[in-house]
């Protein structure tokens, strides 16, 4: 009875343990078995693979030829290694630069001492067909421990990316400033390229804050008022744009001049890598011109009726072939008419008589009227200024017309006395020859 236990007892313990054994992660020797964490001990293990070389990654597109490849591997072994070579494979699409068919090969500079990196560079074309995506790769790479004859062989298999490549321009939306005023400026950050740009940070340099950290000034950005230099824009998708915009006041010094302005931006390219790149916005400073139209006011002149005024310009620069056009508002019937007055200086003003002629019959008593003085600035950009008023046209005819019939009297009433007063002398000295 009891060794009938015994036998049950050992069944079931041949039955339990493969079920035991196939229920927990086992380790067999040389490694892990199975496991997603397997390794297996070498000289030589993988850090990091990317387009660049060992100082700088670089961003690529498809299609571009002999770009270096740099794969970053330590020596984990215990001795220095020798003669390290390095045979790349790369999915399709990916070629050696030494031309189609041939090996993608590169050599370490020098032997690596146990514990360090080491790398390896090749020169890899990327065909037009790529796309900017993730993909895998393997390297082989063949080395000789020191002290020990043979050659010993690793493989490592990794994954690299087509970044695509940010190009990053800077312009303003309007490059012209106003000397003697407040000017709001808007600039355009774009990235023209094919990889994202993120944590976007734009500096304006060399402003009058940061002159006095400096010894030297790089552009005459120093000599304006600048409100706001710094921005935080965030990402940039490729084939997109961020605005920035800024206050700024230009001194009468720098009118006629280009204000050169730059701009520093930091920012994360498609690696991760954090990079600073400098551009240089652009501005034309232009004089100022100040117009107003005052003194309005109708004149007769020559027997004609002519609207006056005077126009002044109290800017620092004159405004150039300037016109002045009236015009009716509302149901005035004055003919639109313009006189050309050249350059409004900015020494005195510049006096207007535009002739008052009618559409049709004149209608005598108020006119609405516009004003227009039209001028050109320094940059030959034609500018406007106007003034809507109202005038008295006054009907001048009746008198002119009693004044015409008062001389038609006069003039025969005088002759006649003439007449008479020519034959009474006539008589008297006809009597006096006569005694």
């Amino acid at each position: 009875m009891i060794n009938l236990k015994i036998v049950i007892i050992f069944a079931s313990l041949l039955l339990v343990s493969p079920i035991i054994d196939n229920s927990f992660a086992q380790i067999s020797s040389g490694g892990f078995g199975n496991s997603p964490f397997e390794r297996d001990f070498g000289d030589v293990k993988f850090l990091d693979a990317y387009f660049g070389t060992v100082d700088e990654k670089f961003e690529v597109n498809p299609g571009d030829k002999s770009v270096p490849f740099t794969v970053i591997l330590a020596n984990v072994g215990t001795q220095d290694i020798t003669g390290i070579r390095g045979q790349l494979s790369l999915p399709l699409g990916f070629s050696a630069a030494d031309g189609p068919g041939s090996l993608i090969y590169a050599d370490a500079d020098s032997n690596s001492l146990a514990g360090e990196n080491f790398h390896l560079t090749f020169f890899v074309d990327i065909g037009n067909s790529v796309k900017i995506q993730q993909y895998p790769g393997t390297i082989k790479v063949d080395y000789s421990r020191l002290r020990e004859s043979g050659v010993r062989t690793a493989f490592e298999n990794f994954d690299f990316k087509i970044t695509g490549e940010s190009v990053i321009n800077i312009r303003a939306l309007n490059p012209f400033l106003i000397s003697l005023q407040k000017n709001h400026v808007t600039i355009e950050i774009s990235n023209d390229g094919t990889a994202p740009i993120s944590s976007v940070d734009i500096e304006l340099k060399n402003t009058q804050s940061e002159r006095a950290s400096t010894t030297q000034s790089i552009t005459n950005v120093e000599n304006v008022v600048i409100l706001n230099t710094n921005w935080e824009v965030g990402e940039i998708k490729p084939k997109s744009k961020k605005l920035i915009e800024a206050d700024i006041y230009v001194p009468e010094s720098l009118k006629g001049e280009t204000l050169r302005a730059p701009i520093e931006i930091t920012y994360f390219n498609a690696h991760g890598d954090q990079l600073t790149t400098s551009r240089i916005a652009d501005f034309f400073v232009k004089g100022l011109i100040d117009i107003s139209i005052y003194g309005v006011d109708v004149i007769e002149l020559s027997g004609k009726q002519m609207v006056i005024g005077e126009i002044s310009n109290e800017g620092n620069i004159d405004a150039l072939f300037g016109f002045v056009t009236v015009e009716p508002l509302g149901n005035s019937n004055i003919k639109k008419t313009s006189q050309f007055i050249d350059e409004i200086g900015i020494d005195s003003p510049v006096p207007f008589n535009v002739p008052i002629e009618f559409n049709g019959e004149p209608q005598y008593g108020e006119h609405e009227i516009k004003i227009t003085a039209r001028y050109k600035d320094d940059t030959r950009e034609e500018h406007f200024v106007t003034l809507d008023t109202t005038i008295l046209v006054e009907n001048n005819s009746n008198s002119d017309e009693s004044d015409y019939n008062i001389e038609l009297i006069i003039i025969p009433i005088i002759a006649a006395i003439a007449v008479g007063i020519f034959v009474i002398r006539r008589r008297k000295k006809a009597q006096i020859n006569a005694s």
